[in-house]
Formats: C-alpha cells, sequence, structure tokens
C-alpha cells in the first residue's frame, strides 16, 4: 500500500511515476535530494523519525550484503512503524515484503551490478514480493550507461552516488561508457560544468559533469516511457557493455515477468532493427497467438507473400498488384520479420501494421530460424488444398526448412521479383480454375480472425455465430443477425471494443473472460484501483474487460495489469466504455 507515489505510464516493467512529496518528483529519477535516511540499527537502536513531507523518509533499517545466510537476516530483522508521511523500508530479496512504505531500497543491489543473473534474481524477488504499486530504489549504482536498462527492468529511483565518486577519481561518464579524464582532448559534452576549457576542468568539474549527465540519461528515458519507445533506446544501451548486454537478455528469458507488464498494443511504432528484437514479448505473442490461437476459415489455396513497407501491407503498390491478381481466389498471408506471418485478416493488428525494419535483402540466421519454425508451426495448424510461395529468392531457405515437415507440395510463381510481369502472371496463371470467395465470407472471417487472436481460440465462433457487418473495413462494426451491436473493430490497433451486448454474450460463452469485480457503485469514465474487490490475474495492459459489481455492469479496457489492479492503491485500472446501472 503507498500513500504517495503513484503509477502514472507503464512502458513494460519500466513505469513514469509521481513521488508526491511536498515538491513532486517524477520518476524514474534520482533521489539524493529527496530522501532523508533515519539510520543504521547495526550502530544504535533508533526512535522512528517525525518524518518530512519533502523528504521520502527511509525508516531504521539493518541492511544486509548479497550472500547473507537466510537465518542470519530473520534474527535481526526489522519490524517497521506505520507512519504517516513518505516513507521507505530497506530490504533483501529474502526479507522482502509488504512494510506498508511507499519505497523500498534494495540492499544488496551494490554487489550485484556487474553479474547480470545475480542483479536479475534479486530485482525479480523484490519486484514480486512488495506491492505493484511502490516504487523500487536502488542506491549506489546508477551510471548514465545502466540508468536507462535499470528503469527498463522495473526500478523506479537511483542516486547518484557512484557517478559522483567515479568523478573525484577521474573518471569521465557519458551514455556510452566512462573514460579517464587524463587521456580526453576535449570534453564531449555542454552541460554547464563543461563549459571551460579541457586543462582548466578538475575532478570536481568531473564529478558535476557525471551527476548532469546521469540526469540528462533520466530525462532521455521518461520521455522514452511517455513515447512507449524505452525498449528500441534500450536495444542499444545495452550493448555498451558486456554485463548490461547479459542483464538485457536474462529479462527477455523471464517471459511471466515481462510479459505480465507488457501491454497488448501500443500507439508507437517498433524499431526492428537488431536481432533483439525477435525476443520482444509483443513479437513473440504475436507469434504465439497466430500459431495457438487463429484457425484460418478459408477453404481457398494459401498464398504466402513477402512483406511491404507500407502498413497496412493492403495499402502498399505490391500487394494492390497481389490483390489484383489473386482476385479472391486465395488465402493471402504476408512472411515477414520479425513479426513472422501475418494472415490477411490480422495484417492492422498489433504488432502487425506498427513496426519498421532494416531491409537488406540478407536474412540473419535468427531471423531465418524464427519465421521457419512461425511458419511451420502456422502450416502444421491450418491445412489448406494448395500451397503458393509467391516470394523472393532470399526467402527461399526459410521455406525450404519448412517443406520436409509438411504434407502438402509447395509451389513457386516468382521470376526474379514477386512484382515482375512474368511473376504476376505466373500467380495468376497457378490460380486458374480456383473460385472465389464472396465479400460476407471476408468479412466475417476477418472479424472472428481477431476475436479468436484477441480473446481466445475458438472466440469467433462463440461470439459472432450470428453475425452481420456494417460499416467499412477497417472500421468494421459487428452486429447481431438482428441488429444489436456487438463490437466495433478498432482500426489503429486492429482490435476489437466490445459493447455491453458483446460482453454480456463474452461471459455466457465458453471463450476465457477478462474480469473486474468492483465495489458498490456505478462508474463513469473510470474505475480507479481502490474501488476493485478482485481482478484477473491473465488481464494485460489494453486488455478488453468486464467489470461487474453489486450496483453496475460495464465494459472497458484495462489499463493496469491484473495483479497490479488488486495491489494498488491509486491510479486509474480500468477505462470503462459503457456502463449499466443494475
Amino acid at each position: 500500500m503507498t500513500d504517495y507515489f503513484e503509477v502514472h505510464g507503464r512502458d513494460g516493467a519500466a513505469r513514469l511515476g509521481e513521488l508526491r512529496l511536498a515538491d513532486p518528483l517524477t520518476t524514474p529519477a534520482l533521489a539524493d535530494d529527496h530522501v532523508e535516511d533515519a539510520g543504521s540499527l547495526w550502530s544504535e537502536d533508533r526512535e522512528p523519525p517525525e518524518g518530512r513531507d519533502d523528504r521520502v523518509t527511509i525508516l531504521p533499517h539493518r541492511a544486509f550484503p548479497s550472500g547473507t545466510d537466510e537465518e542470519v537476516e530473520e534474527a535481526f530483522a526489522v519490524s517497521n512503524p506505520d507512519v504517516d508521511y513518505p516513507s521507505a523500508a530497506v530490504v533483501s530479496p529474502t526479507t522482502a515484503a509488504d512494510h506498508g512504505t511507499d519505497a523500498y531500497v534494495l540492499s544488496t543491489a551494490q554487489g550485484s551490478v556487474g553479474h547480470a543473473s545475480a542483479l536479475r534474481d534479486e530485482v525479480l524477488a523484490v519486484r514480486e514480493a512488495i506491492p505493484a504499486d511502490t516504487a523500487l530504489y536502488l542506491s549506489g549504482v546508477a551510471t548514465p550507461r545502466n540508468a536507462a536498462l535499470l528503469a527498463y527492468i522495473g526500478v523506479d529511483l537511483l542516486d547518484a552516488h557512484k557517478a559522483v565518486v567515479k568523478g573525484t577519481q577521474g573518471m569521465y561518464l557519458t551514455s556510452e561508457g566512462e573514460h579517464f579524464l587524463s587521456d580526453l582532448e576535449e570534453l564531449p559534452c555542454a552541460c554547464s560544468a563543461c563549459q571551460q576549457p579541457r586543462e582548466e576542468f578538475s575532478r570536481e568539474d568531473c564529478a558535476e559533469h557525471n551527476e548532469n549527465a546521469l540526469r540528462a540519461e533520466l530525462r532521455v528515458v521518461r520521455e522514452r516511457i511517455r513515447a512507449g519507445r524505452l525498449r528500441d533506446y534500450v536495444e542499444g544501451q545495452a550493448r555498451h557493455a558486456p554485463w548490461l548486454t547479459s542483464l538485457f537478455r536474462e529479462f527477455d528469458d523471464e517471459w511471466s515477468y515481462v510479459e505480465e507488464r507488457t501491454p497488448i498494443y501500443r500507439t508507437s511504432e517498433i524499431s526492428a532493427t537488431t536481432d533483439d528484437t525477435l525476443r520482444r514479448i509483443e513479437i513473440q505473442r504475436f507469434a504465439d497467438r497466430v500459431t495457438s490461437r487463429y484457425r484460418s476459415r478459408f477453404d481457398n489455396p494459401l498464398v504466402l507473400v513477402p512483406c511491404s513497407a507500407t502498413k497496412p501491407y493492403s495499402e502498399s503498390q505490391s500487394h494492390g498488384q497481389f490483390h489484383d491478381a489473386i482476385q479472391y481466389r486465395a488465402h493471402l498471408v504476408s512472411m515477414t520479420s520479425p513479426i513472422g506471418v501475418v494472415p490477411q485478416e490480422l495484417e492492422t493488428t498489433y504488432p502487425a501494421q506498427h513496426y519498421d525494419t532494416a531491409v537488406t535483402g540478407r536474412w540473419t540466421e535468427t531471423e531465418i530460424a524464427f519465421v521457419a519454425r512461425v511458419l511451420r508451426r502456422y502450416l502444421e495448424r491450418n491445412e489448406y488444398p494448395r500451397i503458393i510461395a509467391h516470394l523472393p529468392a532470399d526467402y527461399r531457405e526459410i521455406i525450404e526448412r519448412v517443406e520436409p515437415h509438411i504434407d502438402t507440395p509447395i509451389e513457386y510463381t516468382v521470376e526474379d521479383h514477386p512484382t515482375t510481369t512474368d511473376s504476376i502472371a505466373n500467380l495468376m496463371k497457378a490460380l486458374d480454375g480456383e473460385l472465389k470467395y464472396g465479400k460476407r465470407e471476408r468479412q466475417h472471417n476477418t472479424v472472428k480472425a481477431i476475436a479468436d487472436y484477441q480473446f481466445g481460440e475458438g472466440a469467433g465462433d462463440e461470439l459472432f455465430a450470428d453475425l452481420s457487418i456494417q460499416s467499412r473495413y477497417p472500421k468494421f462494426r459487428a452486429h447481431t443477425s438482428d441488429g444489436e451491436q456487438l463490437a466495433a473493430m478498432v482500426p489503429q490497433y486492429g482490435t476489437l471494443a466490445l459493447t455491453l451486448a458483446g460482453a454480456r454474450r463474452w461471459l455466457e460463452s465458453d471463450a476465457p473472460t477478462k474480469r473486474v469485480e468492483i465495489d458498490g457503485f456505478v462508474p463513469h469514465g473510470n474505475v480507479l484501483a481502490p474501488g476493485i474487490l478482485d481482478a484477473d490475474a491473465e488481464i494485460r495492459t489494453g486488455d478488453e474487460v468486464v467489470v461487474e459489481g453489486p450496483k453496475a455492469f460495464a465494459a472497458g479496457r484495462a489499463e493496469m495489469f491484473g495483479r497490479e489492479m488488486t495491489e494498488s492503491t491509486r491510479g486509474v485500472a480500468v477505462d470503462v466504455r459503457h456502463v449499466e446501472e443494475r
């Protein structure tokens, strides 16, 4: 529980928060001027201080270094008092729990910096043990080089202690590394401390510069979180030190921790510039849902085509040529890195229209292996009477890896390039005699495919058994055959937004429903976290949810993940779209 810390924005495990002090502090931030340490209990007994409204008071504590025996920690455990001012508790991975404070200081952090797996384990243990709406503080570890990654893994508060000490030792810090001051011929910074000739620049100036550089880096981090683009930045920052690269990849392997905190969709674009992009939760989640939830409802042949720079693909010149040649006689599926495979019904569904990638005509082994694995799983799940590969030569190795594992032979139609006259003619000829599917079938299959992807396998048929489509793609409105609206397609994200009727049908179906239980009030606009009694643990930020309470039934979009809803005492939990008073 916290009274003085509130999360206002999220970008995976990174959060944009506010320490509600007399002079509020936006996090991630340096805590140096906003913290007061009540002291260690190792040296003497201490009474709880009176506290201040302009500082976070670190309560009297006993800090334990890494490797301390658990029995020792238990023997010297501290009972934190219940105070009514901003406070923090000092904890280790063993002693971390809900101590009723607004922030938690990880005592073992300094000993783990440089050791990726150790720091990963400690951060995970503490983050899982403390309430979701409290701040995590790592003291004595931050530099301009590692601050972004620390924020990315869920750290809210840092300090300038390490950066200042390095400055007094003659070590000049930048966002990409550290340099001996004696080795610099000129100062590569324009901060106030560096506005002087190099020969007059002292170690005291170096300490001031290091703190300035750290503050500047955290400003960059906060803006990246606001834009939903911290991951793109961290992919580059993590490469400035081997242990940071290891820590970055260690957290990519912590699926449950990162996935729980990663939204279902974002407004920002994914920059696919490294193989590490393939490990992003958004990419892995899309591939998993396409190969475990999605099911093709077309009886026509499959045509595999390359992606396009223009998103959604159907608006590109190349895909316009493909559509003209196919004329609804085949099911179109695009192949791409980093997404994998994208059925035509899901071309607007995040992140299929929200990424950009470097195109060189040369695939890395990681890309080939990933796309081949996704394509194989897709073809094993969906049976087609024919498979036509209308793909350029650089896609050929992917197909060759998949061919031995499927029963249907693959036909090739490209000569030189997919959009040449001969290639398009080959594609048209390959589909001679195939029957077209109609507009109604195309519309229905699109809505049902999105429902499968969004709500779970079979949800499309469960929720939209009797379906009538109104409006034009990509703004379909799904109605019953009697005219009652169930959902609307959101073109920005390629998802479905439910009406109250759609929410009721979701509850009555066998598709897993994501529910939020509220207290006895009628929400108007938002449901705040304090009003939530319970929430499904499977809820992710951006999910459609059903809100139920003694006085209200509502449908809306989750603004927190499920566990965060039940643990938080501040913040918007659900953005309510439709509500009915009971």
